[in-house]
């Protein structure tokens, strides 16, 4: 079970994910595992002794940054709630990025920046524990 700001779950967003996976592989020893995410195409599991340890994805058009082509860290927190928590971003200083919205089989995300707007890796992304067993990559 995760607690209200813990770290959970890091995705590394790349428009070479084969480029990227193999440094990352070769340097950290990760063996990849490659997942259909239907529309989004193929999203790669990174994985440390057949354990889940982060992800990787392709940019989608909404992503803050896909136009650029660089590669990027989002970083998850665990939130209690995360429409209570996009709705403080604002008045904190911090900026909504991508409005809260569900991620099938996943939980509900939205995308914040720090005040100072710096991107990786203080991009964040802050979902909803999963209602199952508090584990929000259970799916996997």
């Amino acid at each position: 079970m995760t607690d209200h700001g813990d770290f959970i779950w890091h995705d590394l967003v790349t428009p070479d994910q084969k480029s990227s996976g193999h440094f990352l592989s070769e340097l950290l020893g990760w063996t990849t595992k490659e997942v259909d995410a239907g529309p989004f195409g193929v999203y790669t599991l990174f994985q440390k002794d057949g354990r889940d340890v982060a992800g990787m994805m392709n940019p989608t058009p909404e992503s803050p940054l896909a136009e650029s082509g660089q590669s990027r860290w989002h970083t998850y927190v665990s939130v209690a709630n995360v429409d209570e928590c996009a709705e403080r971003v604002p008045n904190l200083a911090g900026k909504l990025l991508v409005p809260p919205h569900d991620v099938p089989g996943v939980g509900r995300v939205c995308l914040i920046a720090e005040p100072n707007g710096i991107f990786p890796p203080w991009l964040c992304s802050l979902l909803r524990r999963g209602e199952e067993n508090g584990n929000f990559f259970s799916h996997c």
